[in-house]
């Protein structure tokens, strides 16, 4: 049976809704499921604020991971976010920091899969993982092609030419080595069969965990840490 229990609140502020949580179990086997939620009809997507996260966001989704870690249980993060909520008294900076830092560390097994958008810090904050896989229909960058435009711009007519220079769709991302894998969609897109696309996420999500289930604490954190210092380093 498919079980899911949602944990609240990041035991501070308050519950953020655009950040969900809670364990679950694909098999016989528990899962710390992480998750932005954006909503699906005007009514949702503001509950959701848009699957932008404030900071006490980011401070439930570390909670829950710290628990996942005390009870050895491993870490899966799904991303989908426009970036998080952009307020300049929000203080995402330090919430977001403060997860990839503790990310980084965590002696448990951490796969991450982009569902759909993957914007800015937005994604960062739960974006570091032993494992990076992307949906082959969805992108991940450092800023959403129209806040881009809109930056270098002062318009969001060029977002089209901001999005190809940044390089941010999955072959791009996979060409770089940024990410792991690039997950395969149903035809027509994830959302046309969204049964499947469960099936197939399910079946990459237990394959890597069966990876790294059997490396220690030490060698787990070591391989992360070493994959994350070597993006981005490039020998002519």
């Amino acid at each position: 049976g498919e079980t899911f229990l949602e944990l609240h609140g990041d035991r501070t502020v308050k519950d953020d809704k655009a950040m969900i949580g809670g364990l679950g179990k694909i098999g016989d086997q528990s899962y710390m499921f992480i998750g932005q939620q954006k909503g699906y009809n005007t009514k949702t997507r503001q509950f959701r604020n848009f699957g932008m996260a404030n900071p006490e966001g980011y401070r439930k989704a570390l909670r829950l991971m710290k628990s996942a870690e005390k009870f050895d249980i491993p870490v899966v993060c799904l991303i989908d976010t426009p970036g998080a909520y952009p307020g300049i008294e929000a203080g995402q900076g330090e919430a977001i920091a403060r997860n990839i830092l503790e990310m980084t560390r965590l002696k448990v097994p951490i796969i991450v899969m982009i569902i759909g958008e993957g914007a800015s810090g937005g994604a960062l904050g739960i974006g570091v993982g032993d494992k990076v896989l992307m949906l082959e229909n969805t992108w991940y960058s450092v800023i959403s092609p129209e806040s881009c435009s809109s930056i270098l711009w002062r318009s969001w007519e060029y977002k089209e030419l901001a999005a190809s220079a940044l390089k941010l769709t999955a072959t791009d991302m996979k060409k770089l080595k940024l990410i792991d894998e690039i997950v395969r969609e149903p035809s027509g897109g994830a959302h046309s069969d969204r049964y499947k696309m469960f099936e197939i996420a399910k079946q990459k999500i237990s394959t890597h965990f069966n990876e790294l289930k059997n490396l220690s604490p030490k060698e787990l954190v070591a391989s992360r840490m070493e994959k994350y210092a070597n993006m981005g380093v490039y020998n002519d």
